[in-house]
C-alpha cells in the first residue's frame, strides 16, 4: 500500500524535515529508566550547601538487613547528642529497663523526746529525678519530713549533711568553659537537686531606663548571688510585634568555683520575659539547702547548717567522722530505666546522658566515672560486633566536641535495640516521634514522616544530626544515621536535606 503525501508531509514536519527510520521511532518511543534510589540520594547530598562540609550516611532495611544506601558511612563524624544513643543503648542493655536509683535518709545520734542529738546525712546514689515542683520544694522534701516524724524526731540539733561520692568527677572531658554557665552543661554529682540547674528569668521594667528583675527557681537552696546588669531600652519607634529587633541581648557570666551569678544586656519595654537555665555552683549543698529551707517549712527545726560532705568550712563533717548511731529513715527509689529513658532522650537532656554514663561505671566497675563508664560502654558495643576504632567517646551526652563515632556503628545499635524484643517497645518509645513530641515536636509536620520518624537529633555548632526509624509508605521499617560536619550554612538547610532524603525512601521503598 502506498504511504499518503499528506502523512508523510505531517510525519516530517514533526520529526524534523524528514521521516526517521523505523528502528529509530520505536527508539524515540522507549519509556526512560527509571532512576535508581541510590542515584537520587546521591544527587541530594550533592548539593552545593553541603560543597565544604561531610555528610555521612547509612541506610538499611531492617526486614532484609540490606544496605540500601551508604555516604562516608564508616568515617568518623562528630555526633552531638546522637551520642546519647551510645549511652541509652548500653544502659539498656547493661542496666536493664527496671534499674531504679536509690537516696537515703540517715539520723547520725540519739532521739530523745523527740530531738536528734546529731546530724541528718543524706546519701545519693546518683538519681537525676529529684526535682523542684513548680519552683518550689519537692515533693520528697514532704514525705521525708513525714518519715522524721513518724520515728520520733521533730527537731535536729545538728546538720544536715549531703554525701555526693557515688560519683567523682563533675564534667566532661572537652566541654567548653564558656558553656559551664548554663543548665544544659549542669555539673554531675551523686547528689542532684532540679537537674543541678536553676530557671532564670529577667523581666524588663514598666519604663525604659530602669534595671530589669532578675528572679530565679527555684528560690531556696541554690546559693547564688545574682549581680543584675541588665538594662530596660526604648523599643525602636518603627517595630512591629514579632520583630527580630525586639529580641533581648542577655548574657550569664558565672567563673568555675564562683557562686556569683552576673546577669547583663538590654530588654525592652514592654517584650516578654526572658528565660534561661543556669548551673549552681555546689549542687550537693544545693540539695541539703533546699530540703533543710523545706523542713522548717514543715515545722521540724533544723538548728546546724546544711553542707556538702567535704565542705572545706567544715572539714570534720566527713560521714565517717560522725559520732552515734546511724539509722535509716527513708529510702527514695527512683522512677525506672524505662520511664527516666523517654524524657533524657525526647528532650535531649544532657544531665541525665552524663548520669547514666556515670551509674554504669559505678554498677559495672565500682567507680563512679565518666572515664569508667566509657569503658562498659566500649565493651558492650564491641560485644555488639562495632570495631573499637569506630567510636571516640569522650562523654555520655555528645556535649563535647571530641567525641566521634561513625553512622555504621549507630546504625549496628539501633539495629540491635530493634532485633531484640526486650529492648524494642521502651526504646522506640523513648524516641522523639517527627511532628509530635520532644525535640521533633516542630519538624516534619504536614508530611508523610509526620509520626512516621522516631529518631534522636543532634545540635551542636555546625554539627547536625538525625538517627533512629522510618515507616515507609509500603510498611517497611527503615534504620537511618544521617550526620553533618563542617557545614557553615544555617542548621535549616541540613535538616532540609535530611528529610528530602527521608521522604524519598519512604517513597520509593
Amino acid at each position: 500500500m502506498t504511504r499518503s503525501p499528506l502523512l508523510a508531509m505531517a510525519v516530517c514536519a514533526l520529526l524534523g524535515a524528514q521521516v526517521a527510520p523505523v528502528a529509530q521511532v520505536a527508539q524515540v518511543a522507549q519509556v526512560a529508566p527509571a532512576v535508581s534510589l541510590t542515584a537520587q540520594l546521591d544527587a541530594l547530598f550533592s548539593d552545593p550547601v553541603l560543597a565544604r562540609a561531610l555528610m555521612s550516611v547509612r541506610v538499611d532495611s531492617l526486614r532484609t538487613g540490606e544496605t540500601i544506601y551508604a555516604l562516608n558511612a564508616d568515617k568518623l563524624v562528630m555526633p552531638a547528642s546522637n551520642m546519647k544513643i551510645l549511652t541509652m543503648t548500653t544502659a539498656a542493655e547493661k542496666l536493664g529497663w527496671t534499674f531504679t536509683y536509690k537516696t537515703t535518709l540517715e539520723a547520725a545520734g540519739p532521739v530523745t523526746d523527740g530531738i536528734l542529738h546529731g546530724n541528718l546525712i543524706v546519701i545519693g546514689g546518683g538519681d537525676p529525678t529529684i526535682v523542684s515542683n513548680d519552683g518550689g520544694p519537692a515533693p520528697l522534701f514532704g514525705e521525708w519530713a513525714a518519715a522524721l516524724r513518724k520515728a520520733g524526731i521533730k527537731r535536729v540539733d545538728g546538720r544536715i549533711l549531703g554525701d555526693d561520692r557515688f560519683f567523682a568527677d563533675p564534667i566532661g572531658m572537652g566541654w567548653s568553659w564558656d558553656d559551664l554557665v548554663y543548665g544544659y552543661s549542669a555539673t554531675i554529682t551523686g547528689l542532684s537537686y532540679n537537674e543541678n540547674q536553676v530557671a532564670v528569668k529577667v523581666t524588663p521594667a514598666a519604663t525604659a531606663g530602669q534595671p530589669a528583675t532578675v528572679t530565679l527557681s527555684p528560690a531556696a537552696g541554690h546559693g547564688l548571688h545574682v549581680t543584675n546588669q541588665v538594662m530596660t531600652m526604648p523599643p525602636p519607634a518603627d517595630a512591629a510585634p514579632g520583630d527580630p529587633r525586639l529580641r533581648p541581648s542577655i548574657e550569664y557570666h558565672r567563673l568555675e568555683g564562683s557562686s556569683e551569678l552576673v546577669v547583663g544586656g538590654t530588654i525592652f519595654a514592654g517584650a516578654r520575659a526572658a528565660n534561661q537555665t543556669v548551673s549552681v555552683d555546689n549542687p550537693t549543698r544545693f540539695f541539703v539547702s533546699a530540703f533543710r529551707d523545706a523542713l522548717i517549712s514543715d515545722g521540724i527545726i533544723v538548728t546546724g547548717r546544711a553542707i556538702a560532705w567535704n565542705d572545706r568550712a567544715d572539714p570534720g563533717a566527713t560521714p565517717a567522722a560522725l559520732p552515734g548511731p546511724r539509722v535509716t529513715i527513708a529510702t527514695r527509689t527512683s522512677p525506672p530505666l524505662s520511664v527516666i529513658g523517654p524524657y533524657f532522650m525526647k528532650a535531649s537532656q544532657n544531665f541525665v546522658a552524663e548520669t547514666l554514663l556515670r551509674t554504669l561505671g559505678a554498677v559495672f566497675t565500682g567507680a563512679g566515672t565518666a572515664d569508667a563508664g566509657m569503658s562498659v560502654v566500649r565493651q558492650t558495643l564491641q560485644s555488639w560486633g562495632i570495631p573499637d576504632d569506630a567510636i571516640v567517646m569522650r562523654d555520655g551526652s555528645g556535649l563535647s566536641r571530641y567525641n566521634y563515632v561513625t553512622t555504621s556503628a549507630i546504625v549496628t545499635m539501633l539495629t540491635r535495640m530493634w532485633k531484640n524484643e526486650a529492648m524494642r517497645g521502651p526504646f522506640a518509645a523513648a524516641l522523639p516521634v517527627a511532628a509530635h513530641d520532644g525535640t521533633l515536636s516542630n519538624r516534619m509536620k504536614n508530611t508523610w514522616l509526620d509520626q512516621h520518624v522516631q529518631a534522636k537529633t543532634g545540635t551542636i555548632a555546625n554539627v547536625r544530626s538525625l538517627s533512629g526509624y522510618l515507616e515507609t509508605k509500603s510498611g517497611e521499617r527503615i534504620v537511618f544515621s544521617m550526620i553533618g560536619n563542617h557545614f557553615t550554612v544555617p542548621s535549616s538547610q541540613i535538616d532540609a536535606l535530611t528529610e528530602k532524603a527521608l521522604a524519598l525512601i519512604a517513597d520509593k521503598r
